[in-house]
């Protein structure tokens, strides 16, 4: 609790021990899941997948990508949280001090899950990681809400997966990674080093949105850097800082965006999703640029209708910006390239070509309506002003979509005062920091949560 308040960390993470997560996989796989040391000392997993040259599964593969495009982190161990991100007992003590009622739990190796070619693996990491993490938290089941991880590459396997999760395993919701990294067209052979990305808003994965409303619970967008999952700008960096600063933010504006342009929201309009681990403070802009591009380019364009000149005032220009001269040889030349502007042969009331219309059905909502009622959720750490200016640009409905985050268990983490930090930051009104430190949380993840917590921890919070 915070001066009464109660304070779900919405976004904290355990380090998985990838030797007790072989214990739960099937014997067919788990040989095929190990640790290493990289030539720079660090820890790193490795998988031997799927290999596309050869047609066997012989390709190693190290997570996080320890070199090259899109490097993932080294020396990422926290000094103040890896024991407590390993083990419950040091994790609740801190728990305690900072003033943390609940944690929702999601995974740190399984950010990677998504990027795994063979799909039999992927689905049996995914069973493996969420047996694992259910036994990990039983016993705890009031303090520590784990988060069950689905396998992508089979989309049945995966609602049946979010199923056993919720029903069977009890969990208050599940996380999908922000895209599936699929072959790029233009280079089928060199995949995964080159590679485009089937986002988690295409019509293959609406099963899983689908079950996700059937199940009433809220599902966790989350990413992770050095993944190979298609993260813009950080394809493109080859240093862990740069990665990290760009990756996180990238793939939730990209996913929040295909979300919203892919008619995700408005085919499931009581979805709710958390794009985690990003931030919030680009959110007001991005929403913006949501917004005016709805209504200039979707709502108020007509393709067939495009903007054209009169050619005396086309004409008439050309012999003003020539400042005198043969007339009559402007004037040719102005005709000529008037027709090459606007060929008759290409008449835009003539042209049938479904591209034209962009996102034509979802002319008649504002993406912004889909933040208004209650579908698009962020996350923010104790050191991130980002809440403090939400509500001013965008206004109440600013208020309602960040949840606190400890990141507990990331080496980018801050664990002392983080509650305290992330309630004074700016001079919040009781209500909006209620939202802020718990209430949002609530939201995002449902009933499922709320009916999960203590009676009295509840009634002091209201």
């Amino acid at each position: 609790m915070y001066q009464g308040l109660l304070v779900i960390d919405a976004d904290a993470h355990k380090l998985e021990n990838p030797l007790i997560m072989r214990d739960y996989m099937e014997p067919e796989y788990s040989d095929r899941v190990g640790l290493v040391i990289d030539s720079l000392g660090d820890q790193r997993a490795r998988l031997v997948d799927f290999n596309p040259a050869t047609g066997q599964n012989d390709l190693v593969r190290m997570f996080p990508q320890p070199q090259g495009l899109g490097k993932g982190g080294f020396r990422n161990l926290h000094p103040d949280t890896t024991l407590g991100a390993m083990f419950n007992k040091v994790r609740l003590e801190h728990m305690d001090k900072e003033g943390v009622d609940v944690q929702v739990i999601y995974g740190t190796f399984n950010l990677i899950f998504s990027s795994i070619i063979d799909k039999d693996l992927a689905v049996a990491l995914c069973r493996a990681y969420n047996n694992y993490i259910a036994d990990d938290c039983r016993g705890y089941d009031q303090r520590l809400k784990p988060i069950g991880v689905l396998p992508l590459q089979d989309v049945d396997a995966a609602v049946a997966e979010m199923y056993r999760c919720v029903n069977e395993l009890g969990m208050v919701g599940v996380a999908v990674a922000p895209n599936l990294p699929i072959p790029h067209p233009q280079a089928p052979q060199a995949f995964p080093e080159i590679r485009t990305c089937k986002c988690i808003s295409h019509p293959d994965f609406r099963p899983i949105l689908q079950a996700a409303v059937d199940l009433n619970i809220g599902l966790g967008i989350h990413g992770g850097p050095g993944s190979s999952m298609v993260s813009g700008i950080a394809d493109h960096t080859e240093t862990f800082v740069l990665t990290h600063i760009f990756v996180q933010r990238n793939q939730q504006q990209l996913a929040m965006a295909r979300m919203i342009f892919d008619g995700a929201f408005e085919q499931f309009p009581n979805l709710r999703v958390g794009f985690l681990e990003g931030g919030c403070g680009w959110v007001p802009d991005l929403a913006h640029a949501f917004h005016e591009h709805w209504e200039k380019r979707i709502r108020d364009f007509d393709p067939k209708n495009p903007y054209r000149p009169s050619l005396m005032e086309f004409t008439k220009l050309m012999i003003q910006e020539k400042g005198g001269g043969n007339n009559i040889n402007i004037i040719s030349k102005a005709k000529n390239l008037f027709d090459l502007l606007w060929n008759a042969e290409h008449d835009p009331t003539q042209i049938d070509d479904h591209s034209l219309y962009e996102h034509y059905d979802l002319r008649h909502r504002d993406p912004l309506e889909y933040f208004e009622r209650g579908q698009i959720f962020t996350s923010f750490e104790s050191d991130d002003p980002g809440p403090s200016y939400m509500h001013l640009a965008m206004g109440e409905m600013g208020k309602r979509l960040a949840c606190f985050s400890g990141d507990y268990g990331h080496w980018d983490g801050v664990l002392k005062d983080c509650v305290k930090d992330a309630a004074t930051v700016a001079n919040y009104e009781r209500e909006h920091l209620e939202l802020l430190l718990g209430g949002n949380s609530l939201s995002l993840y449902g009933d499922r949560l709320r009916q999960s917590l203590p009676a009295n921890k509840m009634a002091k919070s209201l």
